[in-house]
């Protein structure tokens, strides 16, 4: 059995939590309890989250713990006792993690001097002026270094734990809670914290159609002219136009609705990497490697071993050229 201690303090956010419902479902899915969660504190006994929520928790004590991750808030207070404990956890358990705002703890705590680490993006300039010895990597879902492992919170918290089942038990145990979750595909720790889909979507009609055009016709090339003739605009109208709206150029558009699309097929595991590239609109897999390093740090072969062996990955994408 391996034991789970989830850090809370006054005014956790309870988005945190839903991580641990990953560590519960992979019980279910091996039958067996695996996972022991424990709810812990600063002085135990009920912990009020920013919601109003209220949990009952343990106190710090000398419990030996596999995994100790601390949550996220908006409040932070970084107190003497829990930043002992973090220090007392990055020793004796086999993985310290954090969830979200978490990161700054274990910042604070000296952890992550010299490390890569993310946070949630909009903390990231809050988090870069404070720690500047920290590598930090905002775009990022999750990183793993060494035995730390910190992610951008939210959803992403749900990512993490999933690799986690997946270093512990494997991929067919992570699979089966993805399922579980109803989620359509697992996200590895390069992807970007914020779709490109998502950043471009309130846009007007035209710039609109011109990126439905793009979506719908990635698997060809996508000349400038032609997504210009989609919109009704000349190619300098529509060229301003586009960068105005999104801050991307309509080549870079193109190119991460590309990556994106990429990305999800890598995740399947069933399609060769040639066949992606052309599928994608990349052409070959030499050219899709490319953009792969400039969006990710990290080559497809990468992404694709992440998604079946996340720490091993982690490990290799350092040695990566």
């Amino acid at each position: 059995m391996q034991r789970i201690g989830f850090i809370t303090f006054p005014g956790f956010g309870v988005m945190s939590f839903a991580a641990l419902s990953v560590f519960e479902s992979a019980n279910n899915a091996v039958g067996k309890a695996h996972y022991d969660v424990r709810l812990l504190s600063e002085t135990g006994g009920p912990v009020r989250s920013s919601l109003g929520v209220v949990v009952h928790t343990e106190g710090f004590d000398d419990t030996a713990f596999d995994t100790v991750i601390i949550g996220g808030g908006n409040d932070r207070e970084f107190t003497a006792p829990l930043l002992t404990y973090l220090r007392h956890a990055a020793v004796h358990s086999r993985r310290l993690a954090a969830t979200c705002s978490g990161t700054f703890f274990l910042a604070q705590a000296g952890l992550l001097d010299g490390m890569r680490a993310t946070t949630h993006w909009f903390f990231a300039d809050e988090f870069r002026a404070r720690y500047p010895k920290v590598q930090l990597e905002e775009e990022r879902l999750f990183v793993i270094d060494g035995s730390i492992w910190t992610s951008a919170g939210m959803t992403a918290g749900i990512d993490q734990a999933l690799a986690m089942v997946e270093t512990d038990l494997g991929p067919a145990v992570a699979r089966a809670v993805s399922k579980n979750f109803i989620l359509q595909s697992r996200r590895v720790a390069g992807q970007p914290q914020r779709s490109v889909l998502l950043d471009m979507e309130q846009q007007t009609d035209r710039i609109q159609a011109a990126m439905a055009y793009m979506r719908n016709n990635l698997h060809r090339a996508l000349p400038l002219s032609e997504l210009a003739d989609v919109a009704h605009l000349s190619l300098r109208q529509f060229s301003r136009a586009f960068h105005a709206q999104t801050g991307l150029s309509p080549a870079k558009a193109v190119e991460k609705l590309r990556i994106e699309a990429a990305v999800a097929l890598i995740q399947d595991g069933r399609h060769p990497l040639d066949n992606i590239a052309r599928q994608t609109g990349f052409g070959d897999s030499e050219r899709m490697r490319r953009a792969f390093i400039r969006q990710f740090g990290e080559p497809p072969r990468v992404i694709r071993r992440t998604a079946r062996n996340p720490a091993d990955a982690s490990a290799m994408s350092r040695n990566e050229g």
